[in-house]
């Protein structure tokens, strides 16, 4: 296998707007990183630049140390699997797995003993003579997966591949697709849209934006140390809760929201933080499992409590969506105890201040 490096990669159309725009990832070597961001962010273009499906405009692409921006994809050893499958209908299983290997003029025992390895670490042995409409989605899905495998490429490219498939196969299959890439050990590299996903599959993820990377890090250092307010909306489902307001020293550092409507002490472990802040306006975030109805949920002391009033409430089986308004923001808590409130009630919820988040408002940087 090897590492892949992007140094200052570009992508420009006709239109003169950058899609990709001077971006720095380096994948290494049996490393499993996913692209991921809304749609339109460049996480595609970046990975079909890697793939040499797309022209790279500025910049570097180098795979196990060789620089292949100008080496056409047939020749970068690397295998991708598309979103749509790309099975030819009138082939077997077998068939297609073997196909790209008998146009590369393998031996046949050769073909043979790569597709039966792949059948079996796919779990495809039984359905080898079958045609891709006698198929399911997930099965259809394994096979292109199995295609790449014969190849035994350096890197392997995914492209949203499980997004065709309903919620329940969806599940099976990322859980599927992160032992293969144990089995293998192999390079991957893996394009996404749905950051639940992302945070179950990746070693490490890369947050894109408007063809800028914003993050790029191990799923639970995502998920706690956001660099910036887009990251942190961006990470966690539900996402995280963001209100604005002035930071004010009076009996210690406090949080005002603009409105007045929610007043929060600010703990000593992170009002030094705060220093260059007071009498300025920031934004505060702060996630749904760190609003609770019941104070004994947090193992800290360093809690608040807010009387609001319920809007609308989604039970989800082991857990409960509170929704709720705060200076015309809404709030979502999550809370694990299943006592239903009425709908319109007041209702008094903690707030978890040790779990406070702040941004800069004009950089929306973390503080």
């Amino acid at each position: 296998m090897a590492e892949v490096i992007l140094q200052g990669i570009t992508k420009i159309y006709d239109s003169g707007s950058p899609v990709v725009n001077n971006i720095d990832i380096q994948v290494s070597d049996k490393e499993f990183v996913v692209l991921v961001g809304p749609s339109g962010c460049g996480k595609t273009t970046t990975l079909r630049m890697i793939a040499g499906l797309e022209e790279i405009t500025a910049g570097e692409l180098l795979i196990d140390g060789k620089k292949v921006n100008d080496i056409p994809p047939k020749n970068r050893d690397i295998a991708m699997v598309f979103q749509n499958y790309a099975l030819y209908p009138h082939m077997s299983v077998y068939e297609n797995m073997a196909f790209g290997l008998k146009l590369r003029k393998y031996d046949k025992d050769e073909i043979k003993s790569r597709v039966n390895e792949a059948a079996k670490i796919l779990d495809l042995e039984s359905y080898l003579d079958r045609k891709p409409r006698a198929l399911s989605g997930g099965q259809r899905q394994r096979v292109a997966v199995g295609r790449a495998i014969v190849r035994k490429p350096k890197v392997f490219l995914f492209d949203e591949p499980l997004s065709n498939l309903d919620a329940k196969l969806r599940v099976q299959m990322r859980t599927e697709i992160s032992k293969l890439h144990k089995k293998l050990n192999a390079t991957m590299i893996y394009v996404i849209h749905d950051q639940t996903e992302a945070m179950t599959m990746g070693d490490r993820i890369v947050v894109m934006k408007d063809g800028v990377v914003q993050q790029i890090d191990t799923p639970m250092k995502l998920y706690s140390n956001p660099v910036n307010k887009f990251v942190a909306g961006f990470i966690g489902s539900p996402a995280m809760n963001f209100i604005k307001g002035n930071i004010i020293s009076n009996n210690g550092v406090k949080f005002i929201s603009d409105e007045k409507s929610l007043n929060l002490p600010v703990p000593l472990i992170l009002s030094d933080k705060l220093k260059t802040y007071i009498n300025k306006t920031v934004y505060v975030g702060i996630r749904p499992e760190s609003i609770s109805d019941s104070p004994e949920s947090f193992n800290t002391n360093e809690i608040s409590k807010v009387d609001v009033k319920i809007d609308v409430v989604e039970p989800m089986g082991n857990e409960v969506f509170l929704y709720f308004q705060i200076d015309k923001e809404q709030f979502i808590c999550r809370k694990t105890t299943h006592d239903l409130p009425i709908i319109g009630e007041m209702k008094s919820l903690y707030f978890n201040l040790s779990s406070l988040h702040f941004f800069d408002v004009q950089t929306e940087r973390a503080i």
